[in-house]
């Protein structure tokens, strides 16, 4: 599946513009990726296509101070030790989690769109990285398989502060294309 910029863009825009989020591409650099993952969170890259993310903290008053806000500053040993690999269904359904607080597919009540409706534009985000790419994540809700995420589970947990230092729960998706470093996280606070 390919996909171009107006549909990725509608797509990134529609399923996260309710939450709290950061959701951006960079190009990938680095044989270890998370290097770019720290450009990421430093906005030290532009989207090496030119499309549009989200970023709700980018006028915030505390980046003129603390321009990784609200990502911590953090070694990459830090940050790839509260990364785990999933695969590709589980990076549809933790995209479709990360839509609102809580990283639970109850947060797809709020759509009016049907659930395939809303997997379709998670599975149009993901085709920007190709058939290749590989899926990160803090988020740890085991699946009966190594490497998936369980959302009809009760139980669940993800690297608390793995990347912030102000908010209570932050988690998300890094998706690794041979080109690309994409980042989608969202961010609560209760």
């Amino acid at each position: 599946m390919s996909v171009d910029q107006i549909a990725w863009e509608a797509a990134v825009r529609h399923l996260f513009e309710d939450a709290f989020p950061y959701d951006a591409t960079g190009p990938r650099r680095h044989e270890d990726w998370i290097l770019d993952v720290l450009a990421l969170m430093a906005r030290a890259v532009p989207d090496p296509r030119g499309w549009t993310g989200l970023d709700d903290t980018a006028q915030t008053p505390e980046r003129e101070t603390y321009p990784t806000y609200p990502f911590g500053v953090h070694p990459p040993e830090y940050i790839a030790a509260r990364l785990h690999e999933i695969d590709r269904a589980s990076a549809e359904n933790l995209l479709l989690a990360l839509t609102d607080d809580c990283c639970t597919l109850s947060n797809l009540k709020r759509f009016t769109e049907s659930e395939e409706e809303l997997r379709a534009m998670a599975r149009t985000i993901l085709a920007r990285y190709g058939d290749e790419a590989t899926y990160h994540t803090n988020v740890k809700k085991p699946g009966h398989v190594r490497g998936t995420l369980d959302f009809t589970s009760s139980s669940w947990a993800y690297s608390p502060l793995a990347l912030t230092n102000d908010y209570s729960e932050d988690c998300g998706l890094i998706v690794v294309s041979g080109t690309e470093v994409g980042m989608f996280w969202n961010f609560s606070d209760y």
